[in-house]
């Protein structure tokens, strides 16, 4: 990734709307790699019909993206020391708050990923809470958001 090559287009388009009266749609697509993702504002910060509430807001892409940054790094250091996972999801969450200055912000994302190991090495606790710290250390997201970040991780053998 470089500064000078786009990774995303975000596209809006005003169609018939008037804008300058406020009410004009928040939809707009998010574009990567030749696939296109329907965006909008949250349908609890701009009321509906002005959101779409099937496409996906700032805030939820956020958490989605901490979420599978964490799980590919998991996932790279699980392979690497001899773990074979078959599943990972990961139910994630987010808080709003104020800042000092009194402005909303992302405050608070909670990880709360579910792995299924199988194989012949199987993990201890320990195993796995050092997967998630290691994880979160490496993290690429993590390491660019000020937001708290908790992660309590689940496990389970097949």
């Amino acid at each position: 990734m470089s500064d000078d090559t786009p990774i995303a287009t975000v596209r809006w388009e005003r169609g018939d709307a008037v804008f300058t009266d406020g009410r004009y749609p928040r939809a707009h697509q998010w574009m990567f790699d030749g696939l296109t993702v329907p965006g909008s504002s949250s349908p609890a910060v701009v009321r509906l019909p002005l959101s779409k509430a099937d496409a996906v807001d700032p805030e939820e892409a956020l958490a989605a993206s901490l979420s599978a940054c964490h799980m590919l790094f998991v996932l790279d250091f699980a392979r690497r020391g001899g773990f074979c996972i078959d599943v990972y999801e990961d139910k994630v969450m987010a808080a709003f708050g104020k800042t000092e200055r009194g402005k909303t912000w992302i405050s608070r994302i909670a990880l709360n990923p579910a792995i299924v190991f199988s194989g012949e090495k199987t993990p201890t606790d320990e195993d796995v809470t050092a997967l998630h710290d290691k994880a979160h250390e490496e993290c690429f997201v993590a390491n660019s958001l000020r937001s708290e970040v908790v992660i309590t991780p689940s496990f389970t053998i097949a």
